[in-house]
């Protein structure tokens, strides 16, 4: 399922539209209004089992999730799995917390795969501490087929994706994917420089291959990057001044 919308909308207009859609056809979960988030939807647990179905996932020792509702079931799945879950904190603001499977009791993914789980059983790692994730999930509120998307407008998945291939974590060869409800499919979505683009989107539905060419996954435009924005997010700061020793 498409929804067009035109290149005369701006990425809040579209985004209004499809937290409209979710919470007008009751297919969104709490929390709730869904306005201003990563949407929870109806059927994310069955989007997450289809992230499993992948080759690229199944060899993976590591895999980045990020920390919204709608990929708390996939996080779980993850450990469940027998990877490792690497998953930033909330806005950045306390970097990248790594969950080992082996050091958590299978009777507590559930509550690990939550933010404040995460924060129990997680361990904060430095930049040089982070292990290469070799499969990406990201959030999102609309998705095109060809694999341009929006998130909440933050910006938080780039500069989570920005920070791994400053570090030579990530490249181009790394699989992106992300969860969505079928309503957040959309005709089409505005770009910029700095956009990540996804390989799969996975619904309750279906599995999205979507063909594009890779972006979002060459590093910081440090040019975009404020003082105000190194203030809130440590890791960033660190960051610049790793780059320019």
């Amino acid at each position: 399922m498409k929804h067009q919308y035109s290149p005369a909308q701006s990425k809040e207009d579209i985004r209004m539209s499809v937290w409209r859609l979710m919470e007008e056809n009751n297919v969104a979960r709490p929390p709730r209004p869904v306005y201003g988030r990563i949407p929870n939807f109806e059927g994310a647990e069955r989007a997450a089992e289809r992230v499993l179905e992948l080759d690229e996932f199944a060899k993976a020792d590591t895999v980045k999730v990020n920390p919204d509702s709608p990929q708390r079931p996939l996080r779980e799945l993850v450990l469940k799995a027998g990877k490792n879950l690497l998953t930033p904190t909330p806005r950045l603001r306390c970097g990248f917390l790594l969950i080992k499977p082996g050091k958590v009791h299978e009777k507590n993914y559930g509550f690990a795969s939550t933010i404040r789980g995460s924060f129990k059983y997680g361990v904060r790692v430095d930049l040089d501490e982070i292990p290469k994730p070799a499969f990406i999930i990201v959030g999102s509120v609309a998705v095109t087929p060809e694999g341009s998307r929006l998130g909440k407008g933050s910006g938080y998945s780039e500069l989570e994706c920005g920070i791994l291939a400053e570090l030579g974590l990530i490249d181009e060869e790394t699989p992106i994917a992300t969860t969505v409800h079928e309503l957040q499919i959309v005709e089409y979505v505005p770009r910029e420089a700095y956009d990540i683009n996804v390989d799969y989107i996975l619904t309750p539905e279906r599995e999205v291959r979507t063909g594009s060419e890779p972006t979002g996954r060459k590093g910081i435009i440090w040019s975009m990057v404020t003082g105000e924005m190194m203030r809130g997010m440590p890791i960033l700061e660190n960051l610049y001044r790793m780059r320019r020793i």
